[in-house]
């Protein structure tokens, strides 16, 4: 018998598991693959959503508790494991300005610095790599990244230093109710028990009959990505033009990402998405057509129709709590999304407040997501 059992081993999965064990409860944690290997380690890594003016306030909410602690988080889990999940300040670089005024707003009100460039030679001293013609743009100095296989590596790692029960390539195929409580998860024929039950399934979520009779509206939405091989130092900056963007790694391989598909759990890659890619990067940094594309792979996100993910226990089911629905935003929103729920779960006072993110909170979906 378990305290807690997190279904979904992801980033949000690990780091619900080791607070929950930093707390004091006996953890078990699923997955129905090997820990952090869906699309925490299929993503880009970048810690802010990519046009974060566009999104509700209560996504700038947890993005922003993320950004002022990933650093911290990424020195423990090196020094705690010795694997560097590399965050980088690379910044985020903007090659166009049309939607300066909202960006300027949304920075002043969460209080970032926003720089607004203004002529090619601004641009080019920001990036130089950048392809001739760009003539204005912002730049985001604070932002930052991490290189999500080693985060996730970092985190699998710390979780089998603890004395915890970790169960990979298991695939939950229900869940045990009884009296209005979860009671516990099937794995087949077997049964494990637990007073409280956390689904962190990603794009999965919305398979679970629970979710549906909630409404809870989580669906995959593809995305594939292409990895460059270059000198460590060619490009500085995380540069976003167009909708596709450039991620600088310290190893010098540069991340070009990504394409956004809703085919359901067809999860593979295709040569017209690579070309795509491919074409886009060089448009934006023409010395990627001298470098060697060396990795093609895509990733199932968990789409919610506007960004704001659901963090909340079911109003019908006492003990059984969903953390899912972050689409594009795991990474830079998983810190304060583990942490709202942590806080539920163990009767605290949550650090903000927790309407936005309900089961039954009034979602309306975006153009992309219709």
């Amino acid at each position: 018998m378990k305290d807690a059992i997190i279904v979904g081993g992801g980033l949000m999965g690990m780091l619900t598991a080791r607070s929950l064990h930093q707390a004091g409860l006996k953890v078990m944690i699923i997955d129905q693959g090997e820990l952090g290997s869906e699309s925490t380690w299929a993503g880009g890594g970048i810690v802010s959503p990519l046009y974060p003016w566009r999104y509700p306030a209560a996504v700038s909410q947890l993005a922003r508790y993320g950004q002022q602690r990933y650093p911290a988080l990424c020195e423990t889990l090196r020094e705690e494991t010795g694997v560097d999940p590399q965050w980088i300040r690379s910044g985020l670089l903007f090659t166009e300005d049309h939607e300066y005024t909202a960006a300027r707003e949304w920075a002043q009100t969460w209080g970032y610095g926003l720089q607004h460039l203004t002529g090619s030679a601004a641009l080019a001293a920001c990036e130089p790599q950048l392809a001739e013609g760009f003539q204005r743009g912002l730049f985001l100095p604070e932002l930052g990244q991490v290189r999500n296989p080693r985060i996730a590596h970092a985190l699998r790692t710390s979780l089998r230093l603890l004395p915890l029960t970790i169960a990979e390539h298991y695939p939950v195929t229900g869940l045990e109710t009884a009296n209005g409580r979860v009671t516990g998860v099937r794995l087949g024929d077997e049964v494990f028990h637990a007073d409280k039950v956390i689904l962190n399934t990603g794009a999965w979520t919305g398979l679970f009959p629970q979710m549906q009779a909630m409404k809870v509206d989580v669906r995959p939405v593809l995305g594939q990505m292409i990895l460059f091989r270059g000198p460590r130092g060619l490009l500085q900056r995380i540069v976003l033009s167009a909708g596709r963007y450039l991620i600088p790694r310290q190893d010098g391989r540069i991340l070009c990402g990504s394409t956004l598909e809703m085919r359901g759990f067809d999860k593979h890659t295709t040569d017209a998405a690579r070309a795509e890619l491919q074409e886009a990067a060089c448009a934006i940094m023409p010395a990627l057509r001298d470098l060697p594309v060396t990795n093609h792979w895509c990733g199932l996100r968990p789409g919610s129709p506007n960004g704001v993910p659901y963090i909340d226990e079911h109003p019908d089911i006492a003990g059984l709590y969903v953390n899912a629905g972050h689409y594009r935003n795991g990474v830079v929103l998983g810190l304060a999304s583990v942490q709202l729920l942590v806080d539920r779960i163990l009767g605290n006072e949550p650090y903000l407040d927790p309407a936005p993110y309900r089961l039954d909170a009034v979602r309306t979906p975006t153009a992309e997501f219709r």
